[in-house]
Parts: structure tokens; sequence; C-alpha cells
């Protein structure tokens, strides 16, 4: 049975529960939300609704103490990254409000024969299933809510199990902007009852963030109902120096790259590739910040034990870690640099989801992508070079969604957000992001 609580991340201790919803509970929340398509998505212009998404930016806003307080008691974020994240949620609803009316308008298409006119319609295209994970409980919720309610879809939210209060936080704002009931309903679903509402032929489509086997179990049902997916999963993001003038400011970079959200980012950098030439006074560097950070708290001690295993594992194939002083304790693990993880260790091809880096050293450029393209992964990826024409050749040629040259935290509610291989499928903010769930209608006229 999924139970939705609220637990101290560092000791596990109960601090609040959520009744899970009952099968009742889950069908009036479809019938609510098929009625709101209905009655609300499909008759109400663009800018109808792109002005209470603007509303719910202004409540993320007005509300951002609130509901940070909220996301450091669930998953244990640094309350300064807890606002921040707030405060990107609510530039991401701005800008789909903004900018639906220009995203979704009608485009001409130029007739090759015949007379008359011929265009595409954007519609939506009904009820909406969206699955969230417990490490950006906002933001992802942003990336998926704002396009589309702007453009008429109705929203079933189910979050993660750990983040019951800042879920059901989210909801009162839509429900205090104004939204109509229906239109974004938060659901204390189980995982089986998740794919009961897939299955239902009122739902459209469904949008997973989370990891590869949850990826892949929903994937599974929607296929089965032929279902639009969305799946943006792990990443072992490759972190490629290969050259610098300024190794400091490198480093504090690569320092970013992984410790954001203690670790716990799919997009975080988590293999450092380094050419021979400057591997060493990287790794220096690096590993002295690295240790800076002491002992590291994550969401819940279950993501602990998950760190910690796939380490063990690691040295058990030969790596060698250098840690920060201090055993685990809880949920708290020290930080830490892996170096000489052997390709026949299962942990070269995992994503390590917390602050320990994995670091490899390449002969030259052509093995440094060889390096950051051997994984099953392909997120995002992080290029640092002082050559302009290796820049482009490199990020060319690495196998990801996302590049990033000489710059780090640089993800913008304009810019799409997503990957290939096992790390999903489609794309989540700026103009790609409201194209995922759209009925383009071609509407032909004599």
């Amino acid at each position: 049975m999924t139970e939705y609580a609220v637990r101290n991340p560092a000791t596990g201790e109960l601090v609040r529960k959520y009744d899970t919803a009952t099968d009742a509970d889950i069908a009036s929340a479809i019938d609510r939300a098929q009625a709101a398509y209905q009655e609300w998505g499909r008759r109400t212009s663009v800018a109808e609704r792109a002005a209470l998404v603007r509303r719910v930016a202004e409540l993320h806003t007005e509300r951002t103490e609130e509901l940070a307080d909220l996301i450091v008691e669930e998953m244990g974020k640094p309350r300064e990254e807890a606002v921040g994240e707030v405060e990107f949620s609510a530039a991401i609803y701005e800008y789909y409000a903004d900018n639906a009316e220009e995203f979704l308008k009608d485009e001409e298409i130029t007739l090759l024969a015949g007379e008359g006119t011929a265009r595409i319609h954007r519609e939506p295209v009904g009820v909406l299933l969206g699955i969230m994970p417990w490490n950006f409980p906002a933001y992802q919720v942003a990336r998926f809510a704002g396009p589309n309610l702007c453009l008429g879809n109705t929203i079933l939210l189910k979050h993660a199990p750990q983040c019951p209060s800042s879920s059901a936080f989210i909801e009162q704002i839509f429900t205090d902007a104004g939204f109509p009931d229906g239109a974004y309903v938060n659901i204390y679903a189980s995982n089986e009852q998740a794919a009961d509402i897939i299955a239902d032929p009122r739902v459209q489509g469904v949008s997973v963030t989370g990891s590869e086997r949850a990826g892949a179990a929903v994937a599974e049902v929607a296929g089965r109902n032929l279902k639009k997916v969305v799946l943006e999963l792990g990443g072992s993001d490759p972190f490629l120096v290969l050259g610098t003038d300024d190794m400091d400011a490198t480093v504090e970079a690569a320092l970013a790259a992984r410790l954001g959200n203690t670790g716990q980012a799919c997009n975080a950098g988590k293999r450092f590739i380094v050419t021979e030439d400057l591997y060493d006074e990287f790794v220096d560097k690096f590993t002295a910040g690295i240790l800076a950070a002491g002992r590291a708290p994550l969401s819940s001690e279950l993501a602990a034990d998950r760190l910690m295993e796939q380490i063990e594992r690691a040295k058990a194939d030969g790596a060698t870690l250098v840690a920060a002083e201090g055993e685990r304790e809880g949920a708290h693990v020290p930080s830490g640099v892996l170096t000489g993880v052997s390709r026949d260790s299962d942990t070269f091809y995992q994503e390590l989801f917390g602050p320990v880096a994995m670091v490899f050293k390449a002969k030259d450029e052509a093995e440094a992508i060889q390096l950051a393209n051997d994984t099953p992964f392909g997120l995002g990826s992080y290029v640092f070079t002082n050559d302009p024409e290796q820049a482009e050749r490199v990020a060319g040629q690495i196998e990801a969604g996302m590049v990033f040259v000489n710059l780090v935290d640089a993800d913008g509610v304009e810019l799409p957000f997503g990957g290939v291989k096992r790390s999903g499928l489609g794309r989540e903010l700026g103009r790609f992001g409201i194209e995922e769930f759209v009925n383009r209608k071609m509407i032909r006229m004599g």
C-alpha cells in the first residue's frame, strides 16, 4: 500500500500522514477532470486560461516562504535552494502565460496544389496524468501543469508519496487562482490506481519524471492503452574538462554541477572526464572542494542506502574513494570522489544520486567523447574548453538532449529540457513543452 506521509528526511521519523485515495476518490477525480475539460478547457480562449496561469505565478511568489518550508520539511532541500525552486516555478508559469497565445496560434500551410487554404489549429487533447518526483516538488509540477493548462488540458497530479503537504499546497494555489473544479486535481493514488487511471479512455496521456524503473512501468501501461507519454528519467551527465584558462573557475563550476540539491538532480554533473594534461590539478582541487561539503543530507535513509551500496560495489571492483571525514549517519552521507571506476563494475553505468562524483582520465578529446557517450543515459552534459572550435566539435558529438558549454546552472524557462536513450522521451519547457500533448488539427478549406 502506498503511504503518503511526511517523514523527517534525516531520521525517518513520521511527521504527518495522509490517507491514500480510495477507488471512489480516483473515479471522482477523473469525472471532475473530464467535466472541466469539456466545460472549461474546450470552451475558453487561450487568453482566459493564460490569465489564470499568470495568477498561479503570482501566488507562488506571494507564498514562496510557505511552500519552501514544506519542501524543506519533506525532502531536506537546503532552504535557499527551496526558495529558488519556488521562484523558478513562478517564472515558468509566467513564461507560459506570456507566450501561450503566440505558441498556440494557427499556422498556415502553403498548398502545393489546389485552391483554398490549409492551416494547423492547435487544440487540447483532454485529461492528463502527471506523476512527479520528490527532488523538485514545485518545479516539476510547473513544467507539466503550466503549459498544459494554458493549452486547455486538465491535470490529475500524482506526486511522490513523500511530498503530500507541498502537493496539497500547490493544488490550493490553483484553486485560489480561480481554476474551476477539476482543472487541477491532486490525487494520493497508489501505483496500481495510477495504472488504472492511464487505462481510463478519458485520460489522453501521462507525463512522468522519475527513475528508469518508474518510467518503464508507466510506458508499458501507456503502450498497451495507446496513450502518449513524456518521460524525463535518470541521467549520468558527463562533465568534460578539455581545456581551461582558469582551473579554479572550472573547478568551481564542476562543484556546483555536482553538489546542487546535494547531488540529487537528474541533470547534475556526475561523471567528470578530464584530459590527462589537466587531470592531476583538477582532481586535487575538485576533491578538496567535494570534501569541504562534509556530510550531506539526502532525502531519506533509503536514498542513502542506495548510494552507499553503489559506492561499496565500485570499491569492491577496484575503485578508490576519497571521502569526507565521519561515518554515514541516518540519511547523512559523507561527500566523496571515486576514481578508477572500472567498466566491469555495475556502478560505472549507474546514476549516483548524491554528493559523490566519479572522475575519469582521458588521453585526448576522442577518448573523452567516447567515455562521455559510454552510458545508457543521455540527458544533459557539460563541456569546458578554451577552444571555440573544439566546443562546437565536441558538442556536436555528445549523445545527450542538452549540452552546456563553459557554464552550469544555466537552465531557463525558454530552454527545452529532456534527453535521449534511457533518459526519456519528449521535452519540457520552452516552446516544445507546450507541443507535447496537443492536437495539431489540420483544417483544409476549398
